[in-house]
């Protein structure tokens, strides 16, 4: 079976449980790394974001006084969560990414041609992650607290991200909950960030009709996610001897990340952008290329036969290795190709 396929199912499983878990009185939790919205009622498990800026929003005497434990205790629940699975979170997990890819796998189905960002274009948007996940923390912190001398924020900042954040709108739909899909005209603040969010729920439907994980490039949670690239229990290796620069890779990642294809004295490919899929690998023809690990031992290596069995395969059956390009190389190719 390939990849892509196991993925799919493990997607739809967590998907399914992070929503309607709470039905079977299980919970994995409040601190989990991944978008698990906080709003769907049944959930099992919910968004690590939601209380972080809660948390954030307390006076720092009370944040490191009387709450300072619980603080700790849910910042380590964190930690380990995200240094056990890491971007696995992003690529096998999370249900905005699920939806995601089920909106490129209609898209596909109907015959829609994807695009790609420029290389220069992706580059260019990298800072936005990193700026949400900054505003995340410091307009929370500036409810309790007076930052720089400025005046107190107003209490409906206290979960900045969450107000705009797709999955508020768009993942209690599953539930039959229709109340997020509004504009609060209750206050100036609220009117802005329910006006955000509906936009941003529109962009999140129509971008994935144009581009792969077209959201996941500005998702704060990947920035924060990427703090565990290099000390995560899971990770992926580049043996750049073994590399013929075919491409392969590049064209199958759906977030576009040139440097697999390009950089060959790189072992540690985990880069801000990966979300561990595992395409790379099993879209590589070189014995070892990419491999990936868990704690530093191999679980899954590229290799020639793997790689020709599934594309005899996929031949087969009348359709390509995968859904963005019609074939895949065998030959070495500029990846720049792939992107105008």
């Amino acid at each position: 079976m390939r990849v892509d396929r196991i993925r799919l199912f493990v997607q739809a499983l967590c998907f399914v449980f992070l929503i309607y878990g709470g039905l079977t009185i299980f919970s994995i939790g409040t601190a989990i790394p991944t978008m698990a919205c906080i709003y769907a009622e049944n959930r099992g498990g919910s968004c690590f974001l939601y209380p972080f800026q809660r948390f954030l929003s307390m006076p720092w005497a009370m944040l490191f006084g009387s709450a300072a434990t619980a603080f700790l205790i849910y910042l380590g629940t964190f930690f380990l969560w995200a240094l056990v699975f890491g971007k696995t979170f992003c690529g096998w997990i999370c249900p905005l990414g699920f939806l995601q890819d089920l909106i490129t796998k209609i898209r596909e189905w109907v015959g829609i041609d994807g695009s790609r960002f420029a290389w220069k274009t992706r580059d260019r948007f990298q800072w936005v992650k990193y700026a949400l996940l900054a505003l995340l923390i410091l307009l929370p912190m500036g409810i309790g607290n007076s930052l720089l001398g400025l005046p107190r924020f107003t209490p409906d900042l206290a979960v900045p991200f969450c107000q705009i954040c797709p999955g508020k709108p768009l993942i209690p739909l599953f539930e039959g909950d229709l109340s997020h899909l509004i504009i609060d005209f209750s206050s100036t603040t609220k009117l802005v960030l329910s006006s955000l969010s509906m936009l941003i729920a529109g962009l999140f439907l129509v971008g994935g009709f144009v581009k792969r994980r077209y959201i996941c490039a500005f998702c704060p949670m990947a920035a924060l996610l990427s703090l565990f690239d290099r000390i995560g229990f899971v990770g992926l290796k580049k043996k750049g001897e073994a590399c013929t620069c075919c491409g392969n890779c590049f064209r199958a990642c759906p977030m576009e990340i040139r440097e697999i294809a390009e950089l060959r004295d790189k072992k540690h490919m985990v880069t801000q952008d990966c979300m561990l899929c595992m395409r790379c690998i099993e879209v590589c023809p070189e014995n070892k290329a990419l491999t990936a690990t868990i704690i530093g031992l191999p679980v899954f290596s590229a290799s020639a036969e793997g790689f020709l069995k599934r594309q005899n395969k996929t031949a087969s059956a009348g359709g390509p290795f995968h859904g963005e390009t019609p074939a895949l190389q065998d030959t070495a190719t500029d990846p720049e190709s792939a992107s105008k």
